[in-house]
């Protein structure tokens, strides 16, 4: 874990990701909220090419943050809070 979603975007897509049904359309874009959220439908949101989120989409899943899950032919992604609290407790503690 040497690297940080410092990135004020990074911290925008994970604020936005606590809740998905209120920021990411059912259906095309964002599927379910059980789904997750697609690369496609946080670029659309943020005015990114998708290519630009689905790499911050990925770092954070990298880091643990997001789990990713492939439906049909798109990667969907979920903020995982256990591991956001452990990480925040770490930073907390001085780590």
């Amino acid at each position: 874990m040497l690297r940080t979603p410092t990135s004020e975007l990074r911290l925008e897509i994970l604020e936005l990701m606590k809740d998905p049904a209120a920021h990411f359309p059912p259906g095309r874009l964002g599927g379910t909220a059980e789904d997750g959220v697609t690369a496609e439908a946080v670029a659309v949101l943020l005015g990114l090419r998708s290519e630009a989120a689905a790499t911050h989409l990925r770092f954070l899943a990298d880091l643990g943050l997001l789990r990713a899950r492939r439906v049909r032919r798109s990667v969907h992604y979920r903020r995982d809070e256990i591991r956001i609290a452990e990480v925040a407790r770490m930073f907390e503690k001085g780590w």
